[in-house]
């Protein structure tokens, strides 16, 4: 009799040890330091679950994930959404963190977006919302009428930056946390003071620097290529913004503008329309946004590249002046096209 009691418990021993094993050392079977997994809103059945945990090697023990996610009572509360297990993380951690909804944050880097198509797709790529619901949302008028916005300056409400979000975010719930940024970068600084006096709203000072954006890289520049863009409004001209013309063809694989690009029917075509475009046609770096703002005060209407192909303008405040450097740019360009042809 002693010795069966002294077996049972050297079973249940063993018993204990092994359940114990399984419910506290690592139960991950993947090789990184962490791993991100996505249970979708259809998708948080039981079996779907652990499925999808087996699959991407998230638990090594779908059996006793089972047992233990029963006894905690996960499948009442799990939450679909994005979660994130650590390569050291036992069965015990990863069920509460189901059963808690502890959730990973997304990353949402927004650099420059030119279209809102471009935007949908971002948002496609990293939230639950589908890309289609979010071209949807972005091109409905009553959807965006609460951020004071429609379908041509829903940009306007973005900063470009890196904004954390759970990937179950509605597309609304996004936009209200880009509007509290916007609202913040435009109450800094002075810039609403400095748009006015320029005479222009922040929407529109975005506008203009998304065009700054397109036409340079050089920081150096943007202040002057500004200064040229607000003089030719505040005087009636027709701004004639090589950019807008790549955004109303949306061509934006276009090196030059060329005579024939100029005819294209769009309130974005800048050389047939007087005043500023429609909306911005991408979305600017808070730099060029700040480079439009502190824009010195000059008389030039015109600009073009400098002939030695480094990237700067040659500025000037009359017709005449400006055609000079124009041809002096031409004559480097095709020199340098002729050259190249030589080669091949």
């Amino acid at each position: 009799m002693k010795k069966i009691t002294l077996y049972s418990l050297l079973v249940a021993a063993v018993v204990l040890i092994f359940f114990g094993y399984v419910l506290l050392a690592p139960a991950t079977s993947f090789d990184e330091k962490n791993k991100s997994f996505v249970i979708e809103e259809e998708k948080t059945d039981k079996s779907d679950v652990i499925e999808l945990l087996e699959q991407k090697d998230i638990v090594k023990n779908g059996w006793a994930f089972s047992l233990l996610a029963d006894a905690m009572n996960v499948w009442t509360k799990l939450k679909p959404g994005k979660y994130q297990v650590k390569h050291t993380d036992n069965l015990i951690s990863i069920v509460r963190m189901l059963r808690n909804n502890r959730q990973v944050q997304v990353k949402l880097i927004i650099n420059k977006i030119r279209t809102n198509e471009d935007f949908a797709r971002l948002i496609g790529r990293n939230f639950s919302t589908d890309s289609a619901t979010a071209m949807q949302f972005l091109t409905n008028n009553d959807s965006l009428k609460p951020f004071s916005v429609d379908s041509n300056t829903v940009c306007t409400v973005i900063i470009p930056n890196t904004y954390s979000f759970y990937w179950s975010t509605p597309i609304s719930k996004i936009f209200d946390k880009l509007q509290t940024q916007s609202d913040e970068f435009w109450a800094a600084e002075n810039r609403l003071a400095k748009a006015k006096t320029l005479g222009f709203s922040p929407k529109e000072i975005y506008t203009i620097a998304s065009i700054v954006e397109e036409e340079t890289n050089m920081e150096s520049d943007k202040g002057n290529i500004a200064s040229v863009y607000i003089n030719r409004y505040h005087k009636g001209m027709y701004l004639g913004a090589d950019p807008t013309i790549k955004f109303a063809l949306k061509d934006f694989t276009l090196k030059r503008i060329m005579d024939k690009n100029l005819t294209v029917q769009s309130p974005y075509n800048t050389y047939k329309n007087k005043g500023l475009p429609p909306g911005p046609i991408c979305t600017p770096s808070t730099k060029t946004i700040d480079a439009v703002l502190n824009s010195p005060a000059t008389s030039y209407l015109y600009f073009v590249a400098k002939p030695d192909f480094s990237g700067y303008s040659n500025f000037s405040s009359n017709f005449a002046e400006h055609i000079v450097y124009a041809k002096q740019y031409q004559q480097a360009l095709n020199a340098y096209l002729l050259k190249k042809q030589n080669k091949e």
